[in-house]
């Protein structure tokens, strides 16, 4: 009997399907000469500090660096179950090979590994090693089963990564909260991410806008640029001499320009186009794109690859034949998808990229949430733009020398629509449509041709900030920092992974280092802090880029892992020697910021809210208003702050619904702050009329 063992629990039901393993069994599929069964993700991980030392519970800067000698694994919590199903299917005494069939590279190794040595099993194991769930892939993969330990070293460099990141996040971490005494999480991907918010707000805030001018020359309806004037005088002095003057035209230059389709959607290129269209963060759509995953709607979410194997022609195609009869901005159009250029295996790392199933002949898309459908529909469109023909262009652009001075007109003349056909189809169907850039066809000018005292115009202009990141646009940055200095054949680039990019920006957000606005996404002042007080080693995504470099050598059998280690161990020890004194930093870095409700009737001081009252920031004054006055509750209202800021600004505020505890009934009214400068604050009824 064969064991194989599978990433996720959907992986494993296709691959038993497929191997005749039939027979459902409490985590597990047996039939066929085989027990197929499956991991829940990472089922192992290594131990937190105290299981190594009791004292490390508490954060203290004496205890730093903490260095394992001898590295413990546990057993990820609520996944016990299924580690000690695997475990006993390991151990029985009829199965006599385990075949690792994880996912294809460095985290998959890694899942695999921590689960067989955890479960201490010494029996021979061998590598699935597929890209695709075709069932025909899968048969292939299983006739050419590879010797399990040709992988030990990718499993040395996923171990050593795993093990990097661990001393230096444990240890970055609690020193710079031991130091600053707030807790300040420190990481190899969400550091280096956070600068980038912090950088570009830097950018934003100390940037000086320059007023410059350009001008507008009319030239057969269409304007011809100058180049911009910083003087204003120079720029009206120019117009007025165009206005009396020749304009001619002294080239004209064509050059035909081909766009080739958008590549299929892994996962970051969808989070982007779904912020950018949607506005839903990264979390959003991944949480989306898995539950049309588990719904077997959408392929498996979490992949790097921009295309399919190429055993998933016939698939695609049948895909695609279901998309032009379920959309639509489809109807009535001549579309035979060309779906060969989206396939290429040798592009496609641990799964191919992100389209619908077969299982939407089935469903009615009006049936499922909006949010939801807009993801499906999204990618099902992605499949027949990316199967699409080129978007091709002549662009024109046109020169004109008058009164001495030379302007330019661009436009372009459409040849072939192509894809971009398809993509206004669909955009035209949205709620809310997303910017478009304007094109202009300009007139068949000619060289020599001339215009006789053109109109001119003078306009004003302003050199602009760079734009705050939102979710895409840092989305994008994270896939390329660092990329130009990671080596080429390094499985993974940039900061994090598809799979973790958006539980980054979460966890940003989470710990209040950085705040959505809309869709921007802007650091806050403990963001900003936090940036300044840590090494550049820490902030840079120079260090991911390093470690990537090295990984990829070990993983290929080149570098030594336990020389990569023991450099991490040093960069380790050398960071909690270079901040030896944690008394000397101020406390008051990371204040925590408290929302202002308005200013003391009594001396003028912020007036903050706090869990039980709203109350004077300057504790010698004493002025406080308590959420749960008497006054309040008799009335049966609730003291919200937007009514404590209307006391503190206008001294009153109207009230619907007030009760009356004599009477028993509600009327309107007024609230008055009759402050008497006391230990307790009054308040006083007022009646429409009355006041």
């Amino acid at each position: 009997m064969k064991l194989v063992i599978a990433e996720k629990p959907s992986v494993g039901a296709a691959i038993a399907a497929v191997m005749g393993a039939n027979e459902k069994r409490s985590g597990y599929f047996e039939g066929g000469g085989y027990l197929v069964s499956w991991c829940i993700g990472h089922l192992i991980s290594l131990a937190d500090a105290a299981t190594y030392n009791e004292q490390f519970r508490k954060w203290k800067y004496d205890d730093l660096p903490i260095v394992p000698q001898e590295w413990q694994f546990i057993v990820a919590s609520g996944k016990e179950q299924q580690f000690s199903i695997l475990k006993d299917l390991m151990h029985r005494s009829d199965v006599t090979e385990i075949i690792n069939a994880c996912d294809s590279g460095r985290e998959g190794e890694l899942i695999f590994r921590f689960v067989y040595e955890q479960a201490n099993c010494k029996k021979p194991f061998s590598r699935l090693w597929i890209s695709s769930m075709e069932a025909s892939a899968i048969r292939e993969g299983f006739s050419n089963l590879k010797d399990g330990r040709g992988y030990d070293n990718l499993y040395q460099s996923a171990l050593c990564r795993a093990k990097a990141d661990w001393l230096i996040g444990i240890n970055a971490t609690r020193l710079f909260s031991i130091l600053y005494h707030k807790t300040l999480n420190v990481g190899r991907v969400q550091t280096p991410t956070l600068a980038m918010l912090v950088n570009r707000d830097y950018a934003i805030s100390s940037f000086k806008k320059e007023k410059y001018h350009v001008v507008r020359l009319d030239v057969g309806g269409v304007a011809a640029l100058s180049e911009r004037q910083d003087d204003e005088a120079a720029a009206r002095q120019m117009k007025a001499a165009c206005e009396k003057s020749q304009a001619v035209c002294t080239s004209v230059t064509r050059e035909k320009k081909t766009v080739s389709p958008p590549k299929l959607f892994d996962l970051t290129s969808l989070q982007r186009e779904a912020n950018r269209i949607f506005g839903y963060t990264a979390k959003q759509t991944l949480d989306l794109a898995q539950a049309l995953y588990e719904k077997r709607l959408l392929t498996y979410p979490r992949t790097d690859s921009n295309f399919l194997t190429d055993d998933m022609k016939e698939t695609a195609e049948k895909i695609a034949g279901l998309l032009l009869d379920k959309l639509p901005f489809m109807q009535g159009i001549a579309f035979v998808p060309a779906v060969s250029q989206v396939l290429d295996s040798k592009k496609v790392s641990d799964h191919h990229a992100i389209i619908p199933t077969m299982e939407l002949s089935k469903t009615d898309l009006v049936t499922l949430p909006e949010s939801e459908r807009n993801i499906l529909i999204l990618t099902g469109v992605r499949l027949l733009l990316a199967s699409s023909e080129p978007y091709i262009y002549e662009a024109v652009t046109a020169v004109f020398s008058c009164a001495d001075a030379v302007f330019t007109a661009k436009g372009k003349t459409v040849l072939s629509e192509g894809w971009k056909e398809l993509e206004r189809r669909y955009r035209s169907g949205l709620k809310e449509k997303p910017d478009e850039e304007e094109e202009t066809t300009l007139p068949d000018f000619s060289e020599g041709q001339t215009f006789a005292c053109p109109g001119a115009k003078v306009t004003e202009h302003f050199t602009a900030p760079p734009k705050p990141h939102t979710e895409s646009s840092l989305l994008s940055v994270m896939e390329r920092a660092g990329n130009e200095d990671t080596d080429p054949d390094a499985e993974r680039k940039g900061l994090g992974t598809p799979a973790t990019r958006a539980a980054v920006i979460e966890k940003l957000v989470k710990s209040g280092f950085a705040v959505r606005k809309g869709k921007q996404l802007l650091p806050t002042s403990d963001g900003n802090t936090l940036v300044g007080i840590l090494p550049d080693t820490l902030t840079s995504p120079m260090l991911t880029a390093e470690w990537e470099n090295t990984l990829t050598q070990i993983a290929k059998g080149r570098a030594d892992a336990e020389i990569f280690m023991q450099g991490i161990e040093a960069m380790t020890r050398e960071l909690v020697e270079s901040y030896p004194v944690p008394a000397a930093n101020d406390p008051a870095l990371f204040k925590e910021e408290k929302p202002v409700i308005g200013s003391c009737p009594r001396c003028g001081a912020p007036v903050y809210e706090g869990k039980k009252n709203y109350y004077c920031s300057d504790k010698g004054c004493g002025f406080v208003m308590w959420k749960n006055d008497r006054f309040f509750e008799e009335r049966k209202v609730s003291f919200t702050p937007k009514i404590a800021a209307a006391l503190l600004k206008d001294g009153s505020v109207k009230v619907k619904k007030l009760y009356s505890p004599k009477t028993g009934k509600s009327y309107d009214g007024s609230i008055v702050l009759a402050d008497t400068g006391g230990k307790y604050v009054n308040y006083r009824i007022t009646l429409p009329g009355k006041e």
